[in-house]
């Protein structure tokens, strides 16, 4: 992909919750657009890092030892390994930087869990 990418259309492009949608890629990592709203799931990425930006709205990123509020214009990296639960308790517009190789759900195989994203068309 050579063209801009604007972010206000990429996530007026997403309708579902919790389901991140590829805008770019770079060095066998994708960049991601989500929205994000309630609750997901403790999970964790054996091999990968992730950067969590917001981008609009405030993401409390639980960790097991202690929270993290992460306010629009701000991004926290989860280092792999390490068990987490993201919560939006309004909507928040995220943008994610991770491996390819990045299952949503981590560890964890459940009902949110995506093999294959859609990209921004």
């Amino acid at each position: 992909m050579t063209e801009k990418i604007n972010l206000e259309e990429a996530f007026s492009q997403i309708r579902d919750y919790w389901s991140p949608m590829i805008v770019g890629e770079l060095n066998g990592q994708h960049v991601k657009v989500a929205k994000l709203h309630g609750e997901f799931v403790w999970h964790h990425h054996e091999q990968e890092d992730e950067l969590f930006f917001v981008v609009k709205g405030t993401l409390l990123m639980r960790l097991r030892d202690r929270e993290v509020r992460i306010e629009a214009g701000e991004f926290f990296i989860v280092p792999r390994g390490v068990e987490h639960l993201p919560i939006a308790e309004q909507e928040v517009h995220l943008l994610l930087f991770e491996p390819a190789s990045t299952v949503n759900t981590g560890n964890v195989q459940n009902e949110r869990t995506l093999h294959e994203l859609r990209r921004l068309e």
